[in-house]
């Protein structure tokens, strides 16, 4: 009877813990936080649990994995790095308990550093300097250790203040917004001198604040986030450039207060496109077009706190899951695989959540 018992009890907890994945949370860090977080998603009930601190660090406000997720990278937006005018970048490796060990930190080459992205295969990552007004491209090592910059793209322009604020990687492309500029980039390696170069400057309409980006799985499209006229923006490929092809407002046409927007994810299955509002506090659902590429809004729906600076879908694609800055929690919301519509579950306290990472 003892040992039945014993291998119901045994199944449970296998089957619990089985749900669950680890969900990581960047934060700027204050008298309520420490560094980067660490929490159990069931993956069944959308309940986060057993949060602990993963590892101590200065303003670890943005975060990513390795493809592997036996690394992760982040940034350290300050701007006095060992005496200079510039931030950091940490490289950790994720240890059986969840927790992070430090491997090394390097130089951002820029004030502020406020995104972080690798490559495909790892062997390379680019910050965006927002402050700073550059992006450095630094050499990852299989061990995780990162290189010193083997590359820094500088886009200020004598009086004209450069705010880069996210850079990515696409096959031989890196893509910048820069919200300081106006400008969507997009530079292409180089092979001979194994740098990027600018291929193409994409002016965004109405100083409108280019600030994060989604890039089509194909790359056929791209939704670039503005945040300082609460719009997305629409490229299409022409031949190995971009071109405009819509620009849409994030906004309820019933919201008339100040509004910012902040972050952008495509669904996993890239029928749907999703933005978050800083001041309207929300998420705006889109539907997308397949064949055109532009989208069609289906929804705006409240975030249940202040200042959505980040979110991010379940590995899954089940929830969504927002970090309110100003508010310090998490929201979580269940998707409707069908339309794309949120409803939301439930939100937790956390400590000036800034980046969600699973």
């Amino acid at each position: 009877m003892k040992s039945s018992f014993l291998i119901v009890l045994f199944f449970c907890f296998s089957t619990a813990s089985a749900q669950n994945i680890p969900l990581y949370v960047g934060t700027y860090t204050d008298e309520s936080s420490e560094g980067i977080y660490r929490y159990d998603f069931n993956l069944k009930t959308g309940e986060l649990t057993n949060k602990k601190l993963a590892v101590e660090a200065i303003n670890p406000s943005y975060i990513t994995f390795s493809s592997d997720k036996k690394f992760i990278y982040s940034v350290g937006e300050t701007d006095d790095f060992e005496g200079t005018k510039s931030g950091f970048v940490n490289a950790y490796s994720v240890l059986k308990d969840g927790t992070l060990h430090f491997i090394n930190k390097v130089s951002s080459n820029g004030a502020h550093p406020c995104h972080i992205q690798l490559n495909n295969d790892n062997s390379k990552i680019a910050v965006s300097n927002y402050t700073g007004g550059t992006v450095s491209v630094h050499s990852v090592s299989k061990n995780g250790e990162i290189s010193q910059a083997t590359q820094v793209i500088d886009h200020n322009k004598g009086s004209e203040q450069s705010h880069a604020h996210s850079a990515k990687f696409f096959k031989n492309n890196l893509f910048i917004g820069d919200l300081g500029l106006n400008t969507f980039s997009q530079y292409q390696l180089n092979d001979t001198h194994k740098k990027y170069e600018l291929k193409a400057g994409y002016e965004v309409e109405n100083n409108a604040g280019p600030r994060h980006f989604e890039v089509s799985q194909k790359g056929k499209f791209i939704y670039v986030i503005n945040e300082l006229n609460s719009t997305i923006s629409v490229l299409k490929q022409q031949k190995d450039s971009y071109v405009f092809i819509q620009n849409i407002t994030t906004l309820d046409a019933n919201f008339d207060g100040k509004s910012f927007c902040a972050d952008i994810h495509l669904s996993k299955d890239g029928h749907f496109l999703y933005g978050s509002n800083r001041g309207e506090n929300s998420i705006a659902v889109f539907k997308i077009n397949n064949k055109s590429g532009k989208i069609q809004k289906t929804q705006t729906i409240s975030t249940n706190g202040d200042w959505p600076r980040n979110f991010t879908l379940t590995p899954n694609g089940n929830y969504l899951l927002a970090a309110n800055q100003r508010s310090k929690n998490i929201s979580v919301f269940s998707v409707n695989k069908n339309s794309g519509n949120l409803t939301f579950l439930h939100s937790i306290d956390s400590p000036t959540p800034s980046c969600l990472l699973f």
